[in-house]
């Protein structure tokens, strides 16, 4: 009967232990398929991302933010050093965002477990007793590179299983031309991918039906246009050039300064389009981030500066705030109808900057995977002609 009684008690024991072993399989299964999930969903990684505005982050705060579909936590430590974790205690999975920031270490809600906040190491656990061998120092909650410029905290993101590279750049900074200047952000919701997302940003032929309007441009003043591009690292400029004619704005300015007014467009990868405009001493720069936060949602960041001492900010947030939610109704109506995939077409000229952007980023793609240098889409530059 003893003996008996053992093997039933082994037999019990193999059994639990065989049915943990197939939950943490099917966990680290279920783990990988999200991983692989995250990487084929059209989203760029490596790159810097605006997580949040930095006013956002204050005092022992802990906000929650989501890039790429990775939830984070977001805050600032008592030496006002802002940081980024992955959303997620690495014990049981509950959201850290639920705990609190003591100034430098972050406490999850659910068991105490502490983490230091700027690297993510864990420093402690409460329940370990005396005789515990587990060394906590191994242990390390998920983080991120995290810089604040232009007043957003920026976050690096790698690749889900990545580490990351020896040398990050640093975030991306607005370029300005004065130590004195008038700046202000805005920011709107998308319901689409980052990649409708982008080429709406960049689309030129969209103005006079979207944005049309007494201060902007009018239907009937609709003619053509030649534009000159180049290739730069990463993605395209229009050259600068004087202007379109039938913005009032532009004419505005040349008016004021009496010199002529030139403007220059940039885009580079992963989501970034600036924008500067110059006449005398006279400068206004601009910069447009679309940032993935869902496969189905992606944000617009707008970020702008001047010294032009004839356009109060609140008068610029009114008309910033009307361009942006003409682009939000837009793309509402759009998202409406992408969800019964419909076949889509890009005609040139007026669509060949989206076509770069598709090319740009499927060679980055290739060229990371293959270690190859990247090859530009763009041969030199090149005139592109529509009518808007």
């Amino acid at each position: 009967m003893l003996l008996l009684w053992r093997e039933a008690v082994y037999y019990d024991a193999a059994a639990t232990m065989s049915e943990a072993v197939r939950t943490m399989m099917r966990m680290d299964a279920e783990a990988a398929q999200e991983t692989a999930a995250q990487v084929d969903a059209g989203f760029l990684w490596d790159f810097w991302y605006p997580a949040a505005r930095s006013t956002e982050i204050r005092g022992q705060k802990l906000v929650k933010a989501m890039l790429l579909e990775v939830p984070l936590v977001l805050g600032r430590t008592s030496e006002g050093k802002v940081f980024a974790m992955r959303d997620s205690c690495p014990h049981r999975g509950i959201p850290l965002s639920y705990g609190r920031l003591d100034g430098k270490v972050v406490e999850c809600c659910y068991h105490g477990w502490r983490f230091d906040a700027c690297s993510g190491q864990c420093v402690e656990i409460p329940s370990l007793s005396s005789q515990d061998k587990l060394k906590v120092e191994r242990i390390f909650a998920g983080h991120y590179p995290c810089e604040e410029r232009d007043g957003y905290v920026w976050v690096y993101m790698n690749a889900p299983g990545t580490k990351l590279p020896e040398k990050i750049p640093a975030a991306p900074a607005l370029t300005v031309f004065s130590d004195k200047y008038k700046i202000t952000h805005l920011s709107c919701g998308l319901p689409s991918h980052i990649d409708h997302g982008i080429i709406g940003l960049m689309d030129p032929a969209h103005g006079p039906f979207v944005h049309q309007s007494w201060f902007w441009r009018k239907r009937g003043s609709i003619h053509e246009k030649a534009k000159q591009f180049e290739p730069i690292p990463n993605g395209f400029r229009m050259s600068p050039h004087s202007p379109s004619t039938n913005s009032a704005p532009y004419q505005l300015l040349k008016r004021i300064t009496g010199d002529p007014v030139t403007t220059t467009i940039d885009f580079v990868l992963p989501n970034l389009r600036t924008e500067i405009d110059q006449s005398g001493k006279m400068w206004f720069s601009s910069r447009a981030t679309v940032t993935p936060v869902r496969r189905d949602l992606c944000r617009i960041d707008f970020v702008a500066a001047w010294n032009l001492f004839f356009l109060p900010v609140s008068i610029f947030r009114i008309f910033g705030k009307i361009f942006l939610r003409q682009d939000q109704e837009t793309m509402i109506q759009q998202a409406e109808g992408l969800k019964h995939n419909p076949r889509l077409m890009l005609i040139d000229d007026a669509d060949r900057p989206a076509k770069w952007y598709f090319a740009l980023k499927a060679n980055l793609i290739e060229s990371r995977r293959t270690g190859a240098p990247m090859v530009h889409p763009m041969d030199g530059p090149v005139t592109l002609r529509w009518r808007s």
